[in-house]
């Protein structure tokens, strides 16, 4: 790893952290452990060697570890370390600050399933959603996650549990859903949502976005 030799934390933190697809290695372990297909699969940009070579290195950081799992999905996931997890507000930072930038003209047009829930805590807005209360299950087709709102915060987490409302779909339609004005109704009724439970808690939620990454998704059909 290279050194910037600089006694500045800022500096420090990039020792760590700084090299290509480092921060992004993170972004897909926030929520949650993976699996190496898992991060390779959210990361498709990026080669095997590299991503191996990016966790060694950020193993040998303290930012993530390696565990084994128990059967019968017996094998090694990737988690952060309680010194990797405080890099959680950074990566959020970034977000805000990174959303208003126009995409390069080569960027991917869908999110990974991570990122598009980065996306969403980065551009949750509390002033329109602090009257919401509830948790909606965001069933992906390779992963899944548990959105809660309350006190004008939204709080993410990988896995299934209660919920109060349901929506399964892919990452693109929520894309259009959140960013692109597409209406929820006109995504269920051409079969590329479903929804369950407390579809007004649904509608709310996802009412309770800016659309600053919007100029990345283009305007859906059925406003």
């Amino acid at each position: 790893m290279r050194s910037y030799r600089d006694l500045c934390g800022i500096a420090r933190a990039l020792d760590a952290v700084g090299e290509r697809w480092a921060l992004l290695v993170v972004r897909e372990l926030v929520f949650g452990p993976k699996r190496f297909s898992d991060l390779h699969r959210g990361l498709p940009g990026m080669s095997q060697n590299v991503l191996t070579q990016r966790l060694r290195e950020l193993e040998e950081s303290d930012v993530l570890r390696r565990r084994g799992t128990l059967p019968p999905a017996a094998g090694l996931v990737y988690e952060l370390t309680d010194h990797g997890r405080g890099l959680e507000p950074v990566l959020l930072a970034l977000g805000r600050w990174g959303s208003p930038l126009p995409p390069d003209p080569g960027s991917a047009m869908e999110l990974s399933a991570d990122a598009l829930v980065v996306a969403l805590r980065t551009t949750f807005d509390p002033a329109v959603a602090r009257i919401t209360r509830g948790t909606v299950q965001l069933r992906l087709p390779s992963d899944a996650f548990l959105l809660t709102v309350g006190d004008g915060r939204l709080a993410a987490v990988r896995g299934h549990g209660p919920a109060d409302a349901t929506l399964t779909c892919d990452v693109r339609t929520v894309q259009d859903l959140v960013f692109a004005g597409r209406a929820l109704e006109h995504a269920v009724r051409r079969g590329d949502a479903y929804v369950e439970g407390d579809v007004e808690l649904l509608r709310r939620l996802l009412g309770a976005f800016d659309d600053r990454p919007a100029s990345s998704c283009p305007r859906a059909a059925g406003r």
